[in-house]
């Protein structure tokens, strides 16, 4: 019950702190190259995280095999995942990038059908999760007239690539149980996912241009302490405990924190639709869990005693 309490807990602040790291990275790439700032980052992050852990709980350095499996987690979920999502925020609002980036429940439901037969959703998920994405595209269906702009439809498509890379990676670690230290895994995947993010940022920033401000700096320590280090290992602590497409579901809440942070920080309009669109999410959040409450009463009545 206190570990269930715990994986719960973790998913909550991921939905939170998620919601706000969408509009700190727009600030933050806005002012410096994305690619280089996804670098820094992520390779700050991931060593401060492992140096914790190495100084205060003396865990044992993992052994090859590990260290193999975190580092394809960190390409697909820091490289792809946030890197890309990154990048694409130069191009479209960070709304959108939160939208699109809704999609991960869909895609974990896509993988899923063909890889884990014990996670099939079941009608009341299916109808929930497509319940969940329409509130969310009610949210920002004004901005569908930019899809025209080339540059604009580009960081879409990116952000779609980003969206299959977190989905798939979020999969693949749910398979591999490792006996290594959670956080320790944390922070080599942040760490990996920075490296392979190098060739990224000397192909395609411009680091002719780079040039620290203040918005850019305070938008990286942010991000680095709330955004990687603690909603990064809630993500990974929560993906262990709870069921992959429950885990997922924070990807319909987040667009809401953006918006809901948005109108109370940056004076942004929430109109009435809005307001109707959250509920809707928020119902289709509800049908989901229903769902998987009745589908493990199903199994647990199928299921002979002894």
């Amino acid at each position: 019950m206190k570990k269930d309490l715990l994986a719960y807990s973790a998913l909550t602040a991921i939905c939170l702190i998620w919601g706000t790291t969408y509009m700190a990275l727009r600030i933050a790439v806005l002012h410096f190259p994305p690619f280089l700032f996804v670098t820094i980052r992520q390779l700050i992050a991931g060593a401060l995280l492992i140096g914790i852990i190495m100084l205060t709980q003396k865990v044992a350095w993992p052994g090859i095999r590990d260290i193999r499996y975190q580092a394809v987690a960190g390409f697909f979920l820091i490289t792809i995942g946030n890197g890309l999502v990154a990048w694409a925020e130069v191009h479209i609002p960070s709304g959108i990038a939160a939208v699109i980036c809704s999609l991960v429940p869909l895609v974990v439901i896509m993988i899923n059908l063909t890889a884990n037969r014990e996670e099939r959703p079941n009608i009341p998920i299916v109808v929930g999760i497509g319940l969940g994405f329409a509130g969310i595209s009610m949210i920002f269906g004004g901005e569908v007239s930019q899809f025209a702009n080339g540059s604009y439809l580009l960081g879409m498509i990116v952000t779609f690539i980003a969206v299959i890379g977190w989905a798939g990676g979020s999969v693949w670690i749910k398979k591999r149980k490792t006996q290594t230290n959670l956080f320790m895994n944390v922070g080599l995947q942040m760490f990996f996912g920075g490296v392979w993010m190098i060739p990224f940022s000397l192909a395609f920033d411009d680091l002719s241009a780079v040039r620290w401000s203040a918005e850019a700096g305070y938008a990286l320590v942010y991000l680095i302490v709330f955004g990687s280090v603690i909603a990064f290992t809630c993500y990974t602590y929560a993906l262990r405990n709870l069921p992959m497409t429950i885990v997922s579901l924070y990807a319909y809440v987040n667009p809401i924190v953006a918006v809901i942070l948005g109108w109370l920080v940056l004076d942004e309009k929430l109109t009435a639709t809005m307001g109707i669109a959250i509920m809707i999410t928020v119902a289709g959040i509800y049908i989901v869990n229903r769902g998987y409450q009745l589908r493990n009463q199903w199994k647990a009545q199928l299921t002979p005693d002894g």
